[in-house]
């Protein structure tokens, strides 16, 4: 049987990648975003690789968006049976150099817009007796980094959101993934410099490819897991913090990616 996902936030990087890979196993994907010749690009890429493509310009920040996501979905294949709540970005910087306009931004789309999503797509979840919804986070959403805190609120805040869900959802047949990835070779830096204002440069520390991600997110649909690490030695961090908080404070600390001024260049 063919499976169903939709994936915001699917115009480049991690939602790009995914929706290709999927493809690749036949997978119908209704993809969203804002950008819609980016989008139409993504679809071709798609049923090139073997797939169905579904474009949809949406805003995940609009509760009707994301419900039109799911019922063009359902309308165009049948049914759906993924959620995958991709859009996201960042901002770096001291938190009090974050403006208040900045952080609303940030939880707009990268908190809000995951709930309209997740929302959008539980009832018919739970009709069905059976559907998976997925979040990308970050490993900023299990331990924070220094100039990342606005960022990372919103990573911990869909954390928060994915632990009561399961909680919730136990037993119903709706599963509910986090995925938890380091830094990823994307445009996230053109656009969090952008949005900061700021040339933030990458920090120092373990990468990965948005096809590593791609991958892990594939095995978790076909095996439902609660938490995806992609990098899988990133889960030490975690246990680290968990172990010793105040020795993390130090270790990460090398890890900050603090914005430099372009008049300061």
């Amino acid at each position: 049987m063919t499976c169903v996902i939709a994936i915001t936030g699917a115009s480049s990087g991690i939602g790009r990648a995914t929706a290709v890979r999927l493809a690749h196993e036949g997978a119908a994907i209704a993809i969203c975003a804002r950008r819609g010749d980016r989008l139409d690009a993504v679809a071709a890429e798609i049923v090139a690789a073997g797939g169905q493509a579904l474009p949809i310009v949406a805003d995940v920040t609009r509760a009707a968006d994301m419900d039109a996501l799911v019922a063009g979905a359902v309308e165009r294949f049948g049914r759906l049976d993924v959620m995958l709540c991709n859009a996201g970005f960042g901002i770096a910087g001291a938190i009090d150099d974050i403006t208040p306009d900045q952080m609303q931004k940030l939880m707009d789309v990268n908190y809000t817009g995951t709930y309209h999503a997740t929302r959008a797509a539980l009832p018919l979840f739970r009709r069905q007796g059976s559907g998976h919804i997925i979040m990308v986070s970050s490993i900023v959403g299990k331990r924070g980094v220094p100039y990342m805190g606005a960022y990372a609120a919103t990573k911990f805040a869909q954390v928060g959101l994915a632990e009561c869900l399961r909680s919730e959802l136990a037993g119903s047949g709706v599963h509910v993934s986090v995925v938890f990835p380091v830094s990823t070779e994307t445009e996230f830096f053109d656009v969090m410099s952008r949005e900061t204002g700021a040339d933030v440069t990458r920090a120092f520390g373990p990468r990965q490819s948005v096809d590593t991600v791609a991958d892990a997110i594939a095995r978790a649909i076909r095996r439902p897991v609660p938490e995806i690490y992609p990098y899988a030695t990133s889960r030490a961090l975690v246990i680290l913090n968990a172990l010793s908080p105040g020795f993390t404070d130090r270790v990460v600390k090398r890890f900050g990616r603090q914005p430099v001024r372009r008049e300061q260049r």
